[in-house]
């Protein structure tokens, strides 16, 4: 049986940040900055959460399919590190506004940048199982990093300015079928390795700690390590050439230049031109979209894989071989094949065009922003967003850079969008605009 990506959609946002515009008003080290191969982040405004963005992400793909395929979705698996409850799963809300049928399992999964993969492949698994001949399962990866400046509070410090450009707001939709005309499943072809290492944490809901020197270190180990378990299982695999792209898990695009130098090295010892040169074949394509989105947690390693088929050369068959990491730690090594027919469908998206056509918020905009995020942070009990805050960033200012509002472009790339209106008792309220 054929198992793998049935239909894939990715979701950026409705609005935008440069970063190094960002980069030059926190007067970071040009030089350091330039390492991290950026060039935008997604910015979620006071009235998205991880909830919208995983509706917003899934929504054109579920109005894709016919009533009766709809309802052969018969599991909901979100993968957040952006959970707004301690309890209730995500993926209530998101059934719920998807319009999803009753019979069907609703659950979360957290394991920092992971979870996504987890998602994906238990998902693969209950297809493969054939408990349920035809049935579909929807896996969601959604996150955003919502930081917070008191009013004349403190500047922000080093570390956290770094750490800033590089992590966005996105979510990318997985539709996982024995019907996979977006990507093929190497079913068997995964190795995994995980340990305990305090690499990097969230103590508090809305709070990141952590080591970075020891992250970098951890993710190029298990990069190694991994593959290495994937040989196990796939003894004749060639790192060189069983695969025509790499996609990694992208922190930040610097990271895995970094990664893929270190493995070419170690397996053949290459020298710097040709490693080079074969990053720029294998790799580069799956940054594309990480460099405009930012790191997305569980989501960014799909992001990659979506940024590969996208921008990639027009080939027949093409596999390619994934690394996922996260966090704390857990990682895996697999792989699948897109075809032609696969690749012509994922650009028919025009994921490129709705990117370009995201709210680019000014550097005061943004300010402003991160001065009034904790309206909405986890664990708010009641705030209505009315009009007066709705349009703080719907009206654009004469400062603005984009020079149309994030509505006019919602209603020009694809109809309408889920954002949050209000908090009633801890209960989260939606509506379409």
């Amino acid at each position: 049986m054929n198992v793998g990506i049935e239909d894939i959609s990715i979701y950026g946002g409705t609005a935008c940040l440069d970063v190094m515009e960002l980069a030059k008003h926190r007067k970071l080290d040009g030089n350091r900055f330039e390492n991290l191969l950026m060039k935008q982040k997604g910015v979620a405004l006071l009235n998205e959460d991880a909830v919208t963005f995983a509706v917003n992400a899934a929504a054109p793909m579920v109005q894709r399919l016919s009533q009766e395929e709809k309802s052969r979705i018969e599991m909901v698996i979100t993968c957040t590190e952006s959970g707004i409850d301690f309890g209730k799963s995500l993926s209530t809300y998101v059934h719920d506004y998807l319009g999803l049928e009753k019979s069907c399992r609703l659950f979360e999964i957290k394991q920092a940048c992971y979870s996504g993969t987890a998602g994906y492949q238990m998902a693969l698994n209950f297809i493969l199982s054939g408990v349920s001949p035809g049935a579909k399962a929807l896996v969601i990866m959604t996150d955003l990093a919502r930081y917070t400046v008191a009013e004349g509070g403190d500047s922000l410090t080093e570390d956290w300015s770094y750490a800033e450009p590089s992590t966005g707001a996105g979510a990318v939709a997985l539709l996982v079928s024995d019907n996979p005309k977006v990507f093929i499943a190497d079913v068997g072809a995964n190795g995994y390795y995980g340990h305990e290492v305090m690499d990097t944490c969230r103590p508090l809901p809305d709070s990141e700690a952590g080591d970075s020197d020891l992250s970098l270190l951890s993710f190029l180990d298990c990069c190694d390590k991994s593959y290495q378990e994937y040989k196990k299982k796939v003894p004749e695999a060639d790192y060189l050439k069983s695969f025509n792209y790499l996609s990694f898990h992208t922190p930040f695009g610097g990271m895995i230049k970094g990664a893929h130098r270190n493995m070419m090295r170690k397996q053949f010892k290459m020298e710097p031109d040709a490693i080079e040169t074969d990053f720029r074949k294998r790799v580069e394509p799956s940054l594309v979209f990480c460099q405009q989105v930012g790191n997305i947690m569980g989501g960014t390693v799909f992001l990659a894989l979506v940024s590969t088929i996208y921008n990639s050369d027009n080939l027949d068959a093409a596999r390619v071989g994934i690394f996922s990491y996260g966090s704390g730690c857990c990682s895996e090594f697999y792989s699948g094949v897109f075809t032609q027919y696969g690749q012509q469908y994922v650009k028919s998206l025009n994921f490129a065009q709705l990117l370009s056509q995201r709210y680019r918020l000014s550097i005061d905009e943004y300010e402003t922003l991160l001065r009034e995020n904790a309206l909405v942070a986890f664990g708010t009990r009641n705030i209505q967003l009315d009009q007066e805050l709705h349009t703080k960033f719907y009206t654009p200012s004469s400062e603005s850079s984009s020079g149309n509002s994030p509505s006019n472009n919602v209603s020009k790339s694809s109809g309408k969008r889920l954002f949050l209106s209000k908090i009633n008792e801890f209960h989260r309220e939606y509506q379409w605009v």
